[in-house]
C-alpha cells in the first residue's frame, strides 16, 4: 500500500484539494485498496477547521466528494508513517523538513515537481483563483499517479 500525505500551510485549501482530488482519481482506476490518502498543515492556525468554502465548492463544481475532513497539524510520527509527503510550495517544504527533523529518506517533494513544468502551487487563500489552484493539483496528481502506478 502506497500511503501519500499532502500539506499545506493550513489544510483547508490545497492540501484538502489534493487529497480529494487523489483519492478520486485513484478511485476512478480501480485502486483504492493500494492506496491511503490523507492531509496535513504545516500550521496549526486552522486545525480543527473543515475545508475552506472555496475548496469545497471547487470540488463539488468537478462531481468529486469532499468527505469529511478537519485540518490538523503534520507530526514527526508523519514521516514515518507515509511513504509520500506531498507540500504545495516551497515555503511548506521548509515547514515540513522543520516538522519532520530533515528528510533523510528522500519522501518530501512539491505535488508539481511530478509534473513537466515543477513550480509552487499558489494559496487560493490570498489569490482568491480556487480554479487555478484546482488546475495544478489536478495536474499534480494525475503526473503523481501516473508516477507511481504507470
Amino acid at each position: 500500500m502506497k500511503r501519500i500525505l499532502f500539506i499545506c500551510h493550513g489544510n483547508i485549501c490545497r492540501s484538502t484539494m489534493a487529497q480529494f482530488v487523489m483519492m478520486h482519481l485513484v478511485r476512478e482506476r480501480g485502486l483504492e485498496h493500494e492506496f491511503a490518502i490523507d492531509s496535513a498543515a504545516t500550521t496549526n492556525e486552522d486545525v480543527g477547521s473543515i475545508p475552506h468554502r472555496g475548496t469545497r465548492f471547487k470540488l463539488a463544481q468537478q462531481g468529486i466528494e469532499c468527505g469529511e475532513h478537519y485540518a490538523r497539524q503534520m507530526t514527526r510520527a508523519d514521516y514515518a508513517d507515509f511513504d509520500l509527503i506531498i507540500g504545495m510550495d516551497s515555503e511548506n517544504m521548509h515547514g515540513m523538513r522543520r516538522i519532520a527533523g530533515g528528510d533523510p529518506q528522500g519522501k518530501l517533494h512539491l505535488l508539481l515537481d511530478w509534473t513537466a513544468r515543477p513550480r509552487d502551487i499558489a494559496d487560493p487563500w490570498y489569490t482568491g483563483n480556487f480554479d487555478a489552484t484546482y488546475d495544478d493539483v489536478l495536474e499534480g496528481c494525475t503526473a503523481l499517479l501516473a508516477a507511481l502506478v504507470d
